[in-house]
């Protein structure tokens, strides 16, 4: 079969070069970044990923040299594109003028080649602080951006390409065209599909597992659900057990409504634990959210090995399956050069040293939420099902925010000034929040502060996107950007010590009820990828309260996002609604992209 490698350098969308390249029916592999040239000649092109080191530091990941021997087309994506310049002798350095994050327009200056069938302007998405700063031996530009003129470059003659952007995100309009042209400049034959991937999935599963069982933790939720299917397909339902655990961090009645979906799914074996005593008690006085997440996925697997007791199974017998999709892998560090944005309860300590033991299968581990959808409607599943919003494994307790105390980074009051200053000729004004959230920026976790835009006008979303980018930008305290539902006046902002309780996760279900019975009574579901509601342990202008957080968003495969723009009317209900919840002070709307944002706010 044809097929293409990706160098993984570690960037966050790295498999998601893979995942488009498929979604051409084109087979593609993931491959690590110093393999040696002598085992890619059999590969019709070649990929460099992007990646969140810089190139001219000594301890950076390099590739072979003589892959730029091999005769085949290359190129490079964002870190790859500095890389392709820099092993040919051309200078890459930090320029903080010159970085760029989120859309950002290029002119075309050659339409062929990578670049064939485009328009005179395209629409780019940008993630770097680095640039290449001079053009390589025998190169030529074939796009530009206002802070970058060799945002895109061509060698024609060896058919190498390298681009600043990142055309493997749905942000950049044309991606796929220019996917596709690269894949015909690599004479590759179209022989991939779902089902290929179904029944090669089965064998493998067949040989992974052998004489033994798997004991399957499920949620309800699509990849869990998926997962189970195809293991039961491959070994048979009789060899699958299922375990749902009640962590008390569900939606409002979601225990009930998930073991009734999980049993017409066929799970016909399946234990049902309540375990939210156990961890309430060790989530006790934990903030972090890093370390809620380690805790968590830790429990998960102490619950589970006490299962198995009660039962009396052997544990030689039995291999624990999960859920897991790439997005979890690659956000936890999982792969060999990626940084760590956050750890997903599935990729904790615990669980990556049964992996190692070779004591765990996850059928869907290489594929994205698209992917992982395509795959349970070819296997049947109700749609209902397999369209089903995203849930976290750690469910609510990462959407409800704890925190001992407040908190200002260095300097905020001058670079919150200084913002005020640059946007009052919009009529906007705007606060820096004391507390954080998790982000994702040039390929990085970050923890920063959101900030808060007080928006007198009709809502502009087009305006609020440019803005909200553009701050964030410029601005390295912040990572995220709010607006107010309703304006109000804030006179004071107080962050209440707040952690994990029941008490805290009832309000967040009644408001996350609230959100869900509300899109889906507008009949804007669908319009929806996943609709997280966050609650913040921030009281405005009074001495006790929380505050909701609307964190709607559009994707296909989580590693990118953009906000959903509701309409105003509609959005003024929704909070008028949540208001009347007792405890609720205010409520707000996460207007920010993914990156810088991540999906969910830990």
């Amino acid at each position: 079969m044809d097929k293409i490698a990706v160098l993984d350098f570690g960037g966050q969308y790295a498999h998601l070069i893979a995942n488009r390249i498929r979604r051409l029916n084109v087979y593609s592999e993931i491959v690590d970044a110093d393999i040696p040239a002598e085992k890619l000649k059999d590969y019709k092109g070649i990929i460099f990923s992007g990646g969140p080191q810089s190139v001219y530091d000594i301890d950076s990941i390099k590739a072979d040299e003589a892959i730029l021997d091999l005769g085949v087309p290359l190129l490079g994506i964002c870190y790859g594109h500095q890389l392709l310049a820099f092993m040919q002798g051309s200078e890459v350095r930090h320029d903080k003028q010159s970085s760029e994050f989120g859309l950002t327009n290029m002119k075309v200056k050659k339409a062929e080649g990578l670049f064939k069938s485009l328009d005179d302007e395209e629409v780019v998405w940008m993630s770097h602080g680095d640039i290449v700063a001079e053009l390589p031996s025998g190169y030529e530009v074939i796009g530009s951006t206002e802070k970058g003129e060799w945002a895109a470059i061509a060698n024609f003659e060896k058919n190498f390409y390298g681009v600043q952007f990142h055309l493997e995100v749905t942000h950049t309009k044309s991606g796929m065209q220019m996917l596709q042209n690269f894949l015909d400049l690599c004479q590759v034959k179209k022989e991939w599909s779902i089902e290929k991937f179904i029944e090669n999935e089965v064998k493998a599963i067949e040989k992974k597992v052998g004489d033994k069982k798997v004991f399957m933790l499920v949620s309800g939720g699509v990849d869990s659900t998926v997962a189970f299917v195809l293991l039961s397909r491959a070994l048979g339902a009789e060899r699958v057990y299922g375990l749902f655990v009640d962590t008390g961090f569900l939606r409002w009645k979601e225990r009930e409504k998930v073991e009734k979906t999980l049993r017409n799914a066929g799970f016909t074996n399946l234990h049902v634990k309540d375990a939210s005593n156990e961890y309430y008690e060790a989530l006790k006085g934990i903030f972090d959210p890093e370390l809620k997440r380690k805790i968590i996925g830790d429990l998960f697997i102490e619950v589970q090995q006490k299962i198995v007791e009660e039962l009396q199974l052997d544990p030689n017998e039995w291999l624990l399956g999960q859920g897991t999709i790439y997005p979890d892998t690659i956000e936890s560090g999982g792969t060999k050069h990626a940084a760590k944005i956050k750890t997903h309860h599935n990729r904790v300590e615990a669980i990556e040293k049964l992996i190692e033991e070779g004591k765990v299968i996850e059928p869907i581990a290489q594929l994205y939420k698209d992917e992982v959808r395509k795959v349970g409607e070819e296997m049947g599943l109700p749609k209902e099902m397999v369209w089903r919003h995203p849930f976290p494994g750690p469910g609510l307790a990462v959407r409800c925010l704890c925190a001992k105390e407040e908190f200002y980074p260095e300097g905020y009051a001058v670079v919150e000034g200084k913002i005020n200053d640059e946007i009052e000729k919009t009529g906007i004004s705007a606060r820096i929040l004391p507390l954080q959230s998790v982000g994702v920026q040039g390929d990085y976790r970050t923890y920063r502060n959101p900030l808060l835009l007080k928006i007198n006008d009709s809502l502009d979303w087009k305006m609020i996107n440019q803005l909200a980018t553009q701050l964030i930008n410029q601005n390295e305290i912040v990572n995220r950007a709010l607006v107010h539902c309703r304006p109000v006046e804030i006179e004071h902002m107080y962050v209440n010590e707040s952690f994990l309780t029941p008490e805290r996760i009832e309000l967040l279900q009644k408001a996350d009820d609230i959100v869900d019975n509300f899109i889906k009574e507008n009949k804007i579901n669908d319009d929806i990828w996943q609709f997280p509601t966050v609650l913040a342990p921030l009281s405005v202008n009074s001495a006790r309260g929380e505050t909701v957080i609307l964190r709607p968003v559009q994707s296909e495969e989580a590693m990118t996002a953009n906000f959903y723009p509701m309409q105003k009317a509609l959005l003024e209900e929704l909070c008028d609604r949540l208001m009347e919840l007792d405890g609720i002070t205010a409520v707000f709307f996460d207007v920010t992209n993914k990156p810088p944002g991540t999906i969910e706010w830990e």
